[in-house]
């Protein structure tokens, strides 16, 4: 009996070698690119092993040799310009890019954004490059709902309309994506799918309640139009749960939502590490083994695995498909899912066949980008209040004064590239003005023991000691290969380095700011290396210093974990210390992600009373103040007074910051207010106090350039709120209460500060002659015209918007909805009628089922320069329009 069964073994062991050498021997045809695309993806997935097939299935997926199938990491950010990949055009934050209310703009920056990732690429490619970070899928537009300020990566969306999100969402796509018929530009993903903004502490574990009628009415229509207009390839499931299931294992969503109602045919990736949620004890904890969150996730549609720290729990998939939990065809379904992304890309088909691959690498950062940014900035910019100060006059002394005067994180929100041309505020007024007519001053710290104001420690300094034992500018750098060795703390999983004996590189270095794009050893791109700085330096002021590096930093042989207290004049020994290695666990290069500095800053100073000593000589005061993006942000390990692991737990300005403005207020000297912030901001008391208000939200790298011509009128100001600017968070329901009742505009019942689609201008466009029909068919587009007069000496990019009540519907719906914009030149003196269409699938409600009713009976539009509680006499038309069934 057992000879028949070795026998039997042999045998089967034969036909599966046999067959698989006939497979092998067959023609490629995923070679072919005569054949149609999904054919091809069909016979290269059919000849990958399991094993192979699961391998795919991982973000950082690995090679396979015998396939000619390159190793590829789908993980990479285009949120507001080209992210952690070097150098890039950094454009506004997308909350900034939200309050342009242009969507043709919006389709031209995603364009030039394409452009860099396309060019970037290739250079990679050409380097034999495969780090996260160097693919052409992108991780971006974030398209969730800003529903509550307190959120943290609220400054990541387009704000807190659906309507609004969704026009700006298929444009930014579309750009993205490019319009090559048989090709993509890049992927575009809308993410994070659904229910999903904050809070941010308890993400991982949180199951969000939401009513049908939410769903459908708030949180899901942008979605839906990434897929049904934009046809976006990808989407990116969210952490949490969804009415119990979390949401990378919801059928309801992934499966009835997203693949049945919108016809989605992309692939779907969860968020990273939201698979070990299912099972973490500290996270959801729904299964006790990773292979049961494996096969859960992949039956209910999630394709790909983004594991980060927690590895890949789709490993386990072999051991879920050996167990029975999953049957393998729905692997096959998952990895042709991912391999039809990767050929629409053109990464199986030479270069020639799309005109992409062409885009050279001097696109980045063009002349053209750099105008572009500036152009965005300043639409982006939105002036809240102006007693009639600006635009200022170039014959007044001007004080710039406030923590983010000169601090380049306000330039550039989270997800961000390293810019290339970065100009602060303080920089832009000095350049359009001249130094001599400006003058400074920090004011205060941001919040705590964090600044905006920290100088890059450079020559003034740094010093090292010649042969003769004079002092010269710079220190010495010395510069050491590395070797990678093997993990053998399985606690910490990172690979050990060990540096040469002897340096291979030895310079002088002027400044602690590095953008490492080679190794200055072997000029390798992305090459890793160790370097130590060595000298001394020598303070010009009295002072405890506080450093800010990644580096390990000594003075005076003593490692610097807090701030040191320095003497003006007297040399210290300085050591500074970074080693360069790329990370195999996380597939990450160490220089691409941000710029290497070592930044310092004197904490003893009295900085409130050196900035009333300066606003005392000026004749204006600029005042820059706000939050920054490292106290407000994804997961962040922050707890202040007002801020909570990245999210708010109030919107007020931090009281360093009030009383400096309260101080600077009792000079008597009139006060032009810049405020950055990714979320809305209780200015309640600026509002009452200073005589013009900016706020600039995160407006990429020329804020700087563009807020001084819109500070002394060169440009009008167009910016409109894509949020609500509240006056506190009385009435609002919790943080993870996800019901959308007295939340946005649409449903709030409350006083507010300043309202979603709220901008002033130089300008005085007025509307009238609202030509719209009495009557209208069910199911039939709005289409209206009005007429624009600019009556000012200034030109306006008018932000004209439309909004509907609909009194007759048989259930709750929005108090009032924004449904139609445009943004249109109206020249100095000028009249212009436009055309608004709102379609009809936009006039409709949502029931309590979640269902889409066509809406009948009187219909209000209002057609202005904001909502209609809020738009001034002569800014805003009313029409009432019978839609009949």
């Amino acid at each position: 009996m057992k000879k028949i069964l070795l026998a039997a073994a042999i045998s089967s062991t034969f036909t599966a070698i046999t067959s698989f050498a006939s497979d092998e021997a067959s023609p490629a045809i995923y070679q072919d690119t005569s054949v149609e695309m999904q054919t091809r993806v069909k016979d290269l997935v059919s000849r990958m092993t399991l094993e192979e097939k699961i391998g795919q299935m991982y973000n950082d997926a690995p090679a396979i040799e015998r396939l000619n199938v390159p190793a590829y990491d789908y993980w990479n950010e285009a949120l507001h310009g080209v992210a952690r990949a070097g150098q890039a055009t950094v454009f506004p934050q997308a909350i900034g890019l939200a309050a342009m209310w242009d969507d043709e703009m919006l389709h031209t920056v995603a364009t030039a954004i394409s452009d860099e990732a396309r060019a970037k690429y290739h250079f990679y490619q050409r380097e034999d490059i495969r780090y996260r970070y160097t693919g052409l899928t992108f991780w971006s537009p974030n398209i969730n709902i800003f529903r509550d300020p307190r959120w943290g990566r609220g400054q990541e969306t387009y704000g807190e309309d659906p309507f609004l999100t969704g026009e700006l969402g298929v444009a930014f796509i579309k750009g993205l994506q490019g319009d090559n018929p048989d090709y993509l530009k890049t992927a575009a993903t809308a993410k994070h799918f659904a229910v999903h903004n904050g809070p941010e502490i308890s993400r991982h574990s949180d199951n969000y309640v939401v009513s049908d009628k939410d769903l459908y009415d708030t949180y899901l229509p942008a979605f839906k139009k990434a897929v049904e207009e934009a046809d976006v390839e990808a989407v990116m499931c969210a952490y949490n749960r969804v009415n119990g299931m979390p949401a990378c294992g919801s059928d309801m969503l992934l499966k009835e939502v997203l693949r049945d109602e919108y016809g989605f045919d992309g692939h779907v990736m969860s968020d990273c590490g939201a698979i070990r949620d299912f099972y973490d004890p500290k996270a959801h904890n729904v299964v006790e083994a990773p292979a049961a969150a494996a096969a859960w996730a992949v039956k209910s549609g999630t394709d790909l695995n983004c594991g980060t720290g927690a590895l890949s729990t789709f490993a386990n998939l072999g051991f879920a498909v050996q167990k029975g939990l999953i049957d393998e065809a729905l692997i096959d379904q998952a990895v042709e899912r991912l391999f039809m992304t990767r050929f629409k890309l053109g990464m199986f088909d030479s270069d020639d066949k799309t005109n992409y691959a062409a885009i050279p690498m001097d696109v980045v950062g063009s002349d053209s980008h750099m105008k572009l940014t500036e152009a965005a900035s300043a639409s982006s910019l939105v002036l809240l209040k102006n007693n009639g100060i600006l635009p200022l006059t170039s014959d007044k002394k001007v004080a710039v004064i406030g923590p983010n005067a000169n601090n380049e994180d306000v330039l550039l929100g989270n997800y961000n590239g390293i810019p290339i041309n970065p100009v602060t505020p303080l920089q832009g007024l000095e350049t359009y003005l001249g130094k001599d007519n400006i003058t400074y001053s920090p004011g205060s710290a941001i919040i705590d023991d964090i600044y905006g104001h920290a100088e890059i420690l450079d020559s003034r300094v740094l010093f090292h000691k010649k042969d003769d034992g004079s002092l010269a500018p710079g220190l010495t750098g010395k510069y050491y290969s590395l070797a990678q060795g093997q993990i053998s703390d399985y606690t910490q999983l990172t690979f050990p380095v060990t540096a040469s004996d002897q340096p291979q590189l030895t310079r002088i270095d002027k400044a602690m700011d590095f953008y490492f794009e080679r190794s200055p050893i072997d000029d390798s791109v992305l090459g890793n290396f160790g370097v130590i700085w060595e000298g001394v330096i020598q303070p010009e002021h009295d002072g405890k210093y506080q450093f800010d590096s990644d580096a390990q930093i000594k003075i005076d042989g003593k490692t610097v974990t807090d701030t040191v207290a320095l003497k003006a004049g007297k040399t210290y020994p300085i050591t500074i210390s970074m080693q360069f290695a790329d990370n195999k666990v996380s597939n990450t290069s160490a220089i691409t992600r941000k710029q290497f500095t070592v930044r310092w800053v004197n904490t003893s100073e009295d900085l409130q009373q050196q900035a009333v000593g300066v606003a005392s000589n000026a004749d204006v005061i600029v005042a820059v103040v706000g939050i920054t993006p490292r106290i407000e942000g994804e997961e962040m390990p922050v707890k202040l007074d007002g801020f909570n692991y990245g999210d708010r737990t109030d919107i007020d300005l931090p009281d360093e910051q009030q009383a400096l403005l309260m101080a600077l207020k009792k000079t008597g000297k009139p006060v032009v207010l810049v405020n950055f912030s990714g979320s809305a901001m209780a200015l309640n008391w600026t509002d009452e106090n200073v005589d013009a208000i900016v706020q600039a939200f995160y407006p990429g790298e020329a804020t700087g350039t563009a807020l001084a011509k819109i500070l002394y009128g060169e440009s009008n100001p167009s910016g409109r709120l894509p949020v609500t600017f509240y006056r506190d968070l009385n009435g609002f329901a919790d943080f993870d209460d996800y019901a959308m009742d007295n939340r946005t505009y649409r449903y709030f019942r409350g006083n507010v500060l300043y309202p979603f689609g709220h901008g002033l201008d130089y300008s005085d466009v007025t509307y009238s002659d609202l030509q719209a029909p009495s009557t209208l068919q069910s199911g039939e587009p709005l289409s209206v015209t009005v007429t624009l007069e600019n009556a000012s000496d200034f030109t306006a990019d008018q932000v004209t918007q439309a909004y509907v009540k609909m009194p007759d519907a048989p259930t709750r719906v929005p108090r009032v909805a924004l449904k139609a914009f445009s943004k249109d030149q109206v020249k100095a003196g000028t009249t212009e009628t436009i055309t608004l269409t709102i379609v009809a699938d936009e006039l409709t409600y949502v029931d309590d089922n979640g269902e889409s009713v066509a809406y009948t009976g009187s219909l209000h539009l209002f057609v202005g320069n904001g909502q209609p509680a809020h738009a001034k006499e002569k800014k805003i038309q009313h029409a009432v329009i019978d839609i009949a069934q």
